[in-house]
């Protein structure tokens, strides 16, 4: 049941690609909440997307920009605040692509050239993000912003390959330009440590769903769905939360402080036949 809470509010979503991801979610949730927004991502995921279809239950103008384009970026925000009729109050970066993880080169045989459009792509961009919309005060004092990561920026899970030190960057970017846009203009910015999730992007990763499989079991509420998530982005772009800024935030069911479980130490004694 929808509660208002963003009522008046106004943002820019990134990186909706279709009804599995987060990002589709969570535009949804903020429309529900009372939120008006636009919709961007890449122009070629905009043709092999979904994107429309979104905008069209949203009531949202697509704006296509490249995230690793400062001028792109910068005709974003002037875009956005001439549709949406003034500054934004928050923005989702739902952006990861790795050209290793979608050619199988294992983290051991990286292709560095392919590792840096990683960082470029997955990390970088939240930097350019908090920059373009800094420089054209696109948003107003208490905004907030939220980027999505994964609990492999802290712990190594073989098969995440570059993303996971990609992740990290991501995660200290948020801290970093947290600290320089909450003294200048108020704004916040966190992470989103979310569960494994059966999204396109997720899915692409080699031994998922063991990841996804395994999270569950450890889980003591079990995996956050992509539902969950996105209620989760709306309490942070809500007032509730305006004074939570440079955090990374664990939302995976407890997966993250749990040692073992007992599900898992269950199936471990019948793998040795006891």
């Amino acid at each position: 049941m929808a509660n208002g809470l963003l009522k008046g509010k106004k943002g820019i979503i990134f990186g909706a690609l279709d009804e599995r991801s987060i990002a589709w979610k969570t535009a949804l949730a903020c429309v529900a909440e009372g939120a008006q927004i636009v919709l961007t991502n890449a122009p070629i995921a905009l043709r092999m997307g979904k994107i429309k279809e979104l905008a069209a239950q949203c009531n949202a103008e697509v704006i296509p920009a490249d995230a690793t384009s400062m001028a792109d970026l910068e005709a974003l925000m002037q875009k956005s605040m001439e549709v949406l009729g003034g500054k934004m109050d928050f923005i989702l970066h739902s952006i990861g692509m790795s050209p290793n993880v979608r050619k199988s080169i294992p983290y051991t045989d990286t292709n560095y050239e392919n590792f840096l459009k990683t960082v470029d792509i997955s990390a970088l961009s939240l930097h350019r993000v908090l920059q373009s919309a800094m420089k054209a005060d696109a948003l107003n004092e208490w905004g907030s912003v939220v980027a999505l990561s994964y609990i492999a920026a802290q712990r190594t899970f073989p098969g995440y390959n570059d993303m996971a030190d990609t992740k990290a960057i991501l995660e200290s970017i948020a801290r970093s330009f947290g600290y320089y846009y909450g003294f200048a203009k108020k704004v916040r910015v966190n992470t989103i440590s979310q569960s494994p999730t059966m999204t396109t992007a997720g899915s692409g990763v080699s031994g998922f769903d063991a990841f996804y499989h395994y999270a569950e079991k450890m889980s003591p509420l079990g995996n956050a769905s992509a539902e969950d998530c996105a209620n989760y982005c709306v309490l942070m772009f809500s007032d509730y939360t305006k004074m939570v800024t440079m955090q990374n935030l664990f939302h995976d069911g407890g997966f993250s402080f749990t040692g073992v479980s007992a599900g898992i130490v269950e199936e471990m004694m019948k793998g040795q036949g006891q």
